[in-house]
């Protein structure tokens, strides 16, 4: 048996009549920049989320840029942030001139504390972007209940967390704004990049839609500055036949991902992912910690079981962001982590005797066995 770490091909398999019909369509009427199609999954995605709206955009990193400079982020402004995270959020920062403002991360959940943040404030912040890492949201009420007090945006990059849901509501209508992204790999994937921006304040959503297509008002007519930042109709058009199947996908990653947590519990030497009472996780990754990952990933891949790390190096530490961040607070709990978390396969068409055999050989690689 191969063991994939995400099953695409199985998904395909299973809705391959729908894909392929929707892919068809488009080919059929050739409009495969901004085609009837995308307006058909932002509206869909608006009910989803519970959003006003929906700004379909190029790729998930797309989405994070395009909301700041929808906010007005420039030159010398800070966004405080988290440093335990996909290069994509302090990207977006610096390509504007701001500066990532790092605080420290919770060690169970791996999402940024809330209760360091407000020590990160000055009158240079701009704006708060949690990351709802591994597919559980942050806890956003506390970051909005701060952003409120200090009268700034807070942006939820929702890139790993669409679909789970926060005190009964969806991530990625949790904040001012929402980012995800639909990378093939994530929860809800298209078939190259694409992404998702989702706001409910009017003035925002019509910025941000003007942003996407190089700042037009209308055709030929800039109004702000802005970037090529559509998403392809082909796209589009594959997002919403997954659409279909969606919630069953996301209740197979819950279902998953608490078996997981059952089947690994007592294992000595591994910790596992903890979910808040509150809210759910979709498993974009389910990661472990452990002190002895490099035995652990090696024994594992002898078993077969395939693995990845996600993150190895936290932003502040890489070469490029250490000398344009600005860090508030030890990091120390972002660099341990970083040097401990390792990724099992995680998709929802995993089987018991596929998930039995990974544990099984997590076991085996643990003892020594």
């Amino acid at each position: 048996m191969t063991i994939q770490f995400i099953d695409l091909k199985s998904q395909y398999r299973a809705m391959r009549e729908p894909i392929d019909d929707r892919i068809q369509k488009v080919l059929n009427h050739a409009q495969f920049i901004m085609g009837p199609e995308v307006r058909e999954m932002e509206g869909r995605l608006e009910a989803y989320v519970s959003a006003r709206h929906c700004i379909s955009v190029a790729s998930g990193t797309e989405a994070l840029l395009i909301a700041l400079m929808a906010i007005g982020i420039g030159q010398g402004d800070e966004v405080v942030t988290t440093p335990f995270t996909f290069a994509a959020t302090a990207e977006v920062i610096a390509l504007l001139g701001a500066v990532p403002v790092f605080v420290d991360i919770e060690d169970d959940t791996c999402n940024i504390d809330p209760k360091l943040i407000e020590a990160a404030i000055t009158p240079r912040t701009r704006a708060i972007m949690p990351v709802s890492l591994y597919g559980q949201a942050a806890d956003m009420d506390e970051i909005n209940a701060i952003a409120l007090r200090h009268n700034i945006p807070v942006i939820e990059d929702a890139a790993q967390s669409f679909g789970a849901e926060y005190k009964g509501r969806k991530s990625g209508n949790l904040s001012t704004i929402g980012c995800t992204s639909f990378f093939p790999s994530k929860p809800l994937g298209c078939y190259g990049d694409g992404g998702a921006i989702f706001v409910s304040d009017d003035a925002l959503g019509k910025a941000m839609r003007e942003i996407r297509v190089h700042g037009q008002e209308k055709r030929y007519h800039h109004t702000r500055i802005g970037v090529g930042g559509r998403m392809d109709t082909l796209q589009c058009a594959v997002v919403l036949a997954k659409l279909d199947n969606f919630a069953w996908e996301v209740e197979q990653r819950i279902v998953l991902g608490e078996r997981y947590r059952t089947m690994l519990s007592g294992i000595p030497g591994v910790q596992l992912p903890v979910v808040r009472r509150d809210r759910n996780c979709v498993w974009a990754q389910f990661t472990i910690q452990t002190d002895q990952r490099d035995q652990l990933i090696s024994s594992l891949g002898k078993a077969g079981v395939p693995t990845a790390v996600h993150y190895p190096v936290p932003l502040h530490q890489q070469p490029v962001y250490g000398p344009l961040c600005r860090i508030v607070g030890s990091l120390e709990i972002s660099e341990r982590i970083a040097k401990r978390v390792v990724s099992l396969p995680m998709h929802p068409y995993m089987d018991n005797d596929t998930m039995q055999l990974i544990v099984s050989a997590l076991k085996s690689a643990v003892s020594g066995s």
